[in-house]
């Protein structure tokens, strides 16, 4: 599926439109048929990614338990167990990303990853670089240092692009937009 097309169709949509698919939606996440299905294709022991809303990025994983609605799972990166409903799991390696539009100003929240590198403009005009750390409601919060960590709007940020080859001392960057107030 493509996420980045459905998404610029449901930005036409009104918000009780949305109110209603959202609605249709969970009930389709607790049909029981549709559990059934994803319960058939897992064993224990079998890796898996999941598709995290707080971080919007997949996540490896190791089934650990099957239970009826419901799996734990084995975090690969920090070994922390999670209950996860079936439908968090990404069991047709889907492509989750989704696109930013070609006009947008800045990073929406919606393409942008918990880890993923970013830069802004101080309010001294000076680019910042870090590392999302959080993502809220209207902002990024973003590491810069290891004690320094700024919350900066959506429409400020820019990728940045991390070299493949030898040492950067600074990074390069996509694009950027007007200066944050830090």
């Amino acid at each position: 599926m493509d996420y980045t097309t459905l998404l610029q169709e449901l930005n036409k949509a009104s918000l009780f439109d949305l109110h209603r698919l959202q609605s249709a939606i969970y009930q389709e996440l607790q049909n029981p048929a549709r559990i059934d299905q994803i319960k058939a294709q897992l064993k224990i022991g079998q890796s898996i990614s999941y598709f995290d809303p707080e971080s919007n990025k997949l996540i490896d994983a190791v089934i650990l338990k099957i239970k009826r609605t419901r799996c734990l799972v084995k975090h690969v990166h920090d070994q922390k167990n999670w209950n996860l409903p079936f439908y968090y799991l990404n069991l047709d390696n889907s492509d989750t990303d989704i696109q930013p539009p070609k006009n947008a100003v800045g990073i929406p929240k919606s393409s942008l990853k918990v880890g993923a590198k970013v830069g802004y403009k101080s309010k001294y005009n000076e680019d910042v670089f870090g590392e999302v750390l959080r993502l809220n409601q209207k902002t990024a919060t973003v590491k810069v240092s290891e004690r320094t960590t700024w919350r900066v709007p959506y429409t400020l940020l820019f990728q940045i692009i991390d070299g493949e080859l030898g040492d950067l001392s600074e990074p390069t960057y996509l694009s950027h937009e007007p200066s944050v107030e830090d």
